[in-house]
């Protein structure tokens, strides 16, 4: 066998082996307004961070979005777009008060980079204008979505495999389940306070 042809068969073997993909699909119920859900950590896979980098900007005293989810890794630019000052900082993320952080207070038109290598929900506040109040969720994968106002949602692009599932809701108990894609999966969830 000359060596061109093993090098097709090879490609040709490993075309057809590749990784197949598909969405999981589902509702969540039991709380009015968006919720979050996402892959939980995947054992052995870790994924590069995101090039793009979103804005939580601060505007008419409020974060916004209300809230934001992004794959971990991801640097969040936090800007200020009100005429007054303005203060980002949470007390943890998820349930590490260590990886509490600060950013300090910074008038309009400034920005504050922060990039955040820990999974978790991260509650945010301002020291300036306690009324405010937002949140980021950081997903340990980059396969994540917001539901709907129905509460629909898809996550696309899923390897076929095994997973838990998490959904998120502000002032809901997480709540996760196993899911199987092959070639496409579904979770449907009910939150409750």
């Amino acid at each position: 066998m000359s060596y061109k042809r093993f090098i097709m068969g090879l490609l040709i073997v490993g075309l057809s082996t590749a990784a197949r993909a598909g969405d999981i699909e589902g509702k969540v119920g039991g709380m009015k307004g968006k919720s979050v859900v996402y892959v939980d950590v995947i054992a052995g896979k870790t994924f590069p961070a995101p090039k793009e980098h979103p804005v939580m900007d601060q505007k008419g005293l409020l974060f916004a979005p209300h809230i934001m989810i992004v794959q971990q890794g991801t640097t969040v630019e936090f800007l200020n777009s009100d005429n007054v000052q303005h203060n980002v900082f949470w007390s943890a993320i998820g349930t590490d008060k260590k990886a509490g952080h600060n950013l300090g207070t910074w008038p309009k038109g400034e920005k504050r980079p922060y990039t955040f290598d820990k999974a978790g929900v991260v509650p945010l506040l301002c020291n300036v204008h306690p009324e405010m109040e937002g949140y980021i969720i950081v997903s340990p994968t980059p396969y994540f979505a917001e539901t709907d106002d129905s509460g629909n949602y898809k996550i696309k692009d899923v390897p076929d495999g095994s997973y838990s599932v998490v959904a998120w809701h502000e002032g809901a108990k997480n709540q996760s389940k196993p899911v199987t894609v092959a070639g496409g999966g579904k979770a449907d969830f009910t939150l409750s306070k």
